[in-house]
């Protein structure tokens, strides 16, 4: 049976030493009027003003997490407004733009490869692709690019194991779900990939 083809972005799965993550993430700031939208799932990179972005797809801008959400007071209804995606060019009438990470360089991510991954691809680094997220469901679209991968420490993933759910159960085959964990971290110096 081939695996699922499903697109969720980085989906928080467990830490590094096998424990649970227990959903542990940190408040960020989004910049009033950022005009990219930030899907669950994407990557975010620091500014220097003091906020986060959305990643970019091959760049060796170092990651602080995982985008998990935002809170802001919407411009439109005036209510205090929780989503799961940033939609982008948002100004709030009072407060900012509180964004939810998942930003410990220990956690480890569950995302869809869009190659054909076997166990010989793993210890590599990896770029994103630069897919944009769903709005109905607010969910990211990025997979692991297959094609852009190394040993270079601007990668910003590295595999470290193959999924074994239900639903990825053809090892060496497309759309496998591949374990990963930001190689390409603020808080956390990169290391070299395996060729």
């Amino acid at each position: 049976m081939a695996n699922v083809s499903e697109k969720f972005g980085l989906r928080p799965y467990r830490k590094l030493d096998g424990t649970p993550l227990v959903g542990a993430q940190n408040r960020y700031r989004i910049a009033a009027g950022y005009a990219t939208a930030i899907f669950q799932g994407d990557l975010v990179i620091p500014t220097a003003a003091g906020n986060v972005e959305r990643h970019t797809a091959n760049t060796s801008n170092a990651v602080v997490g995982v985008f998990n959400g935002c809170f802001y007071n919407d411009p439109t209804t005036q209510k205090p407004t929780w989503k799961n995606y940033y939609p982008g060019g948002v100004t709030p009438t009072q407060g900012g733009i509180t964004a939810f990470v998942v930003d410990d360089p220990d956690a480890v991510f569950l995302v869809d490869s869009d190659g054909t991954f076997s166990a010989a691809d793993l210890f590599k680094n990896y770029s994103v692709t630069n897919a944009t997220g769903v709005t109905q469901t607010g969910n990211s679209q990025v997979q692991l690019d297959y094609s852009e991968s190394g040993t270079q420490v601007t990668y910003v993933i590295q595999a470290i194991d193959i999924s074994q759910d239900p639903s990825n159960s053809t090892e060496s085959a497309a759309n496998g779900n591949i374990l990963v964990r930001i190689n390409n971290h603020f808080y956390r110096q990169a290391t070299v990939g395996l060729a």
